[in-house]
Parts: structure tokens; C-alpha cells; sequence
């Protein structure tokens, strides 16, 4: 399952949007506490299957967000995070980043300035990381006076390189290391090395004109150097506005977006945005007892997709027998697709698509 945390000052409507995401209720919380709440990935080829399916179950693809309630210490910013498993662990960072203007709640440092914010934040970030990697080469130095060892220099020269970066205020995500860097450096999750989605919150009157357009919603904001970096995504809503159409009957819901220039919901945006910034696709199991969605990163094989099933079917892999989405919609069945040829035997190395339905072949 994938997992995103949410940051953001005080006043942001960050709460607002986990609650838009996870329908979670609004609950009294304490000073460090985490919420967790899950949300179901949108997609209407899932729909679609389902409906020639008629199974019993019908399961989409989820994401966990999680939302931290005012750090436990007055001013900890980013470096209360550290410590937070449900932020250590999170596949990407989300922050909610305050555009709207609200005379009745207050900003903590009393103006609205969305790439001040976005800015302190990122820097926050780094700091917090900087601690992590200068604590770490520290121990490093120590160990390596006692015995020489080629991982632990090349771990070193890796945090060096990181350390670097970070002094100069440079977030990890840009520095898109390759992957066994990134496996080096994934036991001390990083909080700048996570992708970040910007969630821009606006006024209800922006709607109209930035909703639609993230890059309009940037630029009034000031954020569009930030969509210029790295592993950097970013969305435009108004949380309260969304929460309000989330409660909405669908039929009415559509309607009211359709009055502010939208066509489709925050929650759907943020969601693709999340997607799109990780690099996620969805593959599909279908049958009468359930059809079901499932979320790999691109560049998975198939037997790594197994795996997202059950470890049994990844260990006794033999064959993964594959369909394109559009090839089982258009002749209507699988035994149709059967006869046509299109559906395919493919091995372990076999490199999964987005929309593929899969049915694995295994042995335990």
C-alpha cells in the first residue's frame, strides 16, 4: 500500500484535507498525535470490470494517509517528524500549503505568502536531515577508526555527498540518486529525499481560475519554481469547499463542480497527483468472487507483482497469464480474448503495465 504524510504550518487546512481523503471524522487530538486514514484510489476501469464481473467484492487500490497533529514541542517544526514512524516510513510527502485569505483564522506568522511557507518548510526539511546524516557519519568515523570496511566507506562517502547537498540547502529528492543509493539510504528515510506533492490551498473565489490549472495556481502564488524541482508535484483546491461536494449525492456533487470549472474532485486530483509523483500504475485481478485493483511502481515484473498478492505466489511463480485492459473490454470476455490470441503467457521478467489483468500461475 502506499503511503503519504501530510505536513504543514498550523491554519493551512491541512486537518480539513485528511479528513477530505480518509472521511475520517473530525476527533479531539493531542500534541504529537498521528491519525491514520486510508483512501481509495479513483479509477473507472475498475468500475468497468466490476460491472462485468458482478463479483462479490469489489476492492480498489488504496493509499494510507497519515496527519500529525501540532508538533509535541513549540517550534520543533520538520525535526518533530523525525521520530514519527508513520513519516519515516510514508512513500512520498504531501504539504498543504496555505493560499486562502480567512480574517477569522489568523496565519501563525501573520500574513499569507505560499512560497514563504513552501520555502521554510523545504528548509526545515533539509535541517532535520542534516542532523540525521551528520549523526550518522559520526558514528561512521568511529567504526571505521576500529576496522576498515568497504560498505561502511561507501555508506560514508554516500552521507558525505548528502551532507553536502543539504549545506547548501539543496533537498535529497533533487539530487536523484540512483537506485542503490536510494537502498542505501532508505534506513534513515530521509524526509527531503521523499517526493513531495504541494497541495495549494485557495480561496473558493480562486477556484474558477486556478482550479483547473495547476500551473495558473502556481504562478499566482508564487510556487512555480517549485514545479521546476525534482520529484515535486502540486494540486489546487479548496479543502472546505470539497469537503462540503465530498458529502454531497454524486448526481449533485458533479454539478457543483461542474459550476466551478471542474471535472473532477480534489480528492481524485490529489490522489492522481500522488500517483503520478511516484511513479505508481494499477494492475487488475478479476473474477466472480472479486475484482480487485492493485497498486506496483512502474518497471515491476511480474513476479514482483505476485508478491503485492501473497508471497506464496511470488516464491512459486510460474506463469503470469496477461490481458491489456482494452483488449478484454473490447471483445467483451476473457474466453473472447482467449480465442483472439490476446491473451498471453508471460514469464517472471515479464514487466507489468498499467491496466494489465492478471491472472499468475503458481506453485507452492
Amino acid at each position: 500500500m502506499l503511503r503519504a504524510a501530510l505536513i504543514g504550518t498550523s491554519s493551512t487546512g491541512k486537518t480539513t484535507l485528511f479528513q477530505l481523503m480518509t472521511h475520517a471524522p473530525e476527533v479531539p487530538r493531542g500534541k504529537g498525535d498521528v491519525n491514520i486514514g486510508i483512501s481509495r484510489v479513483p479509477d473507472l476501469r475498475l468500475d468497468t470490470l466490476t460491472a462485468m464481473y458482478n463479483p462479490r467484492k469489489r476492492v480498489p487500490a488504496t493509499i494510507e494517509f497519515a496527519d500529525l497533529a501540532a508538533p509535541p514541542r513549540t517550534g520543533a517544526g520538520a525535526q518533530a517528524l523525525v521520530d514519527v514512524v508513520a513519516y519515516k516510513t510514508a512513500d512520498a510527502l504531501v504539504h498543504v500549503v496555505r493560499a486562502f485569505k480567512n480574517p477569522a483564522v489568523p496565519h501563525p506568522v501573520g500574513t499569507i505568502d505560499p512560497a514563504r511557507d513552501a520555502q521554510t518548510m523545504e528548509d526545515e526539511l533539509i535541517l532535520a536531515d542534516l542532523g540525521v546524516a551528520e549523526r550518522r557519519l559520526e558514528r561512521l568515523d568511529k567504526d571505521l577508526k576500529k576496522t576498515r570496511s568497504a560498505d561502511l566507506e561507501q555508506e560514508r562517502d554516500l552521507l558525505q555527498r548528502c551532507r553536502e547537498a543539504l549545506e547548501t540547502g539543496t533537498p535529497l529528492r533533487a539530487l536523484q540518486l540512483p537506485v542503490a543509493d536510494l537502498k542505501r539510504l532508505r534506513g534513515f528515510q530521509l524526509l527531503s529525499a521523499k517526493p513531495l506533492l504541494l497541495v495549494i490551498n485557495v480561496d473558493e473565489a480562486d477556484l474558477p481560475t486556478v482550479g483547473a490549472s495547476v500551473e495558473r495556481a502556481a504562478e499566482q502564488t508564487g510556487l512555480t519554481g517549485f514545479l521546476a524541482r525534482a520529484a515535486t508535484r502540486a494540486v489546487a483546491l479548496c479543502a472546505t469547499i470539497e469537503l462540503e461536494i465530498a458529502q454531497l449525492e454524486p448526481h449533485d456533487a458533479a454539478a457543483f463542480l461542474s459550476d466551478l470549472g471542474l471535472k473532477e474532485s480534489g480528492l481524485d486530483r490529489v490522489i492522481r497527483a500522488t500517483y503520478d509523483l511516484l511513479g505508481y500504475i494499477s494492475f487488475f485481478t478479476v473474477g466472480d468472487d472479486e475484482c480487485r485493483a492493485w497498486s506496483i511502481a512502474r518497471g515491476t515484473s511480474a513476479q514482483e507483482a505476485a508478491g503485492e498478492i501473497h508471497s506464496d505466489i511470488q516464491r512459486g511463480f510460474i506463469r503470469a497469464e496477461v490481458v491489456a485492459y482494452q483488449r478484454l473490454i473490447a471483445r467483451g470476455s476473457m474466453q473472447a480474448s482467449r480465442e483472439h490470441g490476446e491473451v498471453r503467457l508471460e514469464g517472471k521478467e515479464h514487466i507489468v503495465q498499467d491496466g494489465d489483468i492478471i491472472n499468475f500461475r503458481f506453485a507452492t
